[in-house]
């Protein structure tokens, strides 16, 4: 059985998971994929503000998991 990979991106840090000072919060970027088209699986409560996350699916079935942690 084919087992699928699960991307995951991280607004606001770096590749050593250290704060960055500027970045495009996940809700952004949320709206940003959305207005394109993009169906989400799940999705950030846009009332918040901090840590959140949302999930898409790529063409072949990998889950995309963007969660920001700050």
């Amino acid at each position: 059985m084919f087992e699928k990979n699960i991307l995951t991106f991280n607004p606001g840090w770096d590749s050593n998971a250290a704060t960055l000072d500027t970045f495009d919060d996940v809700r952004e970027l949320q709206r940003q994929l959305k207005s394109q088209g993009v169906q989400l699986t799940s999705e950030a409560d846009e009332s918040t503000a901090g840590p959140a996350s949302f999930t898409a699916v790529d063409p072949d079935g990998n889950p995309i998991l963007v969660d920001q942690h700050v």
